[in-house]
């Protein structure tokens, strides 16, 4: 069953809209928009959840970020190979 929806009215630049509507393929300009809310909202609670622990254990450093990033590369070439 799909989530209740509501009608809205949202105004945007021209060039976007058309090139939302350019891809937003059968599933239509409203499926293709409220997909790009949902992950902007998804990002903007990462952000608040990085706040929050940034404000409670310090700033991640770049090399705790190119850690982690070496380890999902790592996961990613044996998963491959698997």
């Amino acid at each position: 069953m799909s989530e209740p929806t509501g009608k809205y009215s949202i105004t945007m630049p021209r060039d976007v809209a058309e090139a939302a509507k350019v891809r937003s393929g059968p599933s239509g300009l409203s499926a293709y928009v409220a997909a790009a809310v949902a992950r902007q909202v998804e990002r903007d609670n990462l952000n608040e959840l990085i706040a929050v622990a940034e404000a409670e254990h310090g700033p991640i450093t770049d090399e705790e970020i190119q850690a982690v990033r070496d380890q999902l590369q790592r996961a990613r070439r044996e998963a491959d190979a698997a």
